[in-house]
């Protein structure tokens, strides 16, 4: 359950980042496609790495979403209170 866990957090902790970048570029363009896309190897490495069953696929999908969607609105928080 432990290793489950761990895996959830740094799907959603990897995705912060490249959500706040994601956010900076417009949208479905090449940098917004692999602003998206470039966590998904790391996050299967560790899955596979840990032995996390497919069935948490969904799950971690989940994550990654909410992990980029919250880096992209605290970007938007941050300039709107500073801009």
């Amino acid at each position: 359950m432990e290793k489950i866990v761990f895996v959830i957090v740094m799907t959603f902790i990897l995705n912060l980042p490249f959500g706040w970048l994601r956010e900076g570029v417009e949208k479905f363009s090449k940098q917004w496609f692999l602003y998206v896309h470039i966590p998904i190897p790391f996050i299967i490495a560790m899955r596979i790495g840990l032995g996390i069953p497919w069935k948490f696929a969904p799950v971690l999908i989940a994550v990654a979403v909410l992990g980029q969607f919250v880096g992209g609105r605290l970007r938007r928080q941050m300039f709107i209170v500073e801009g």
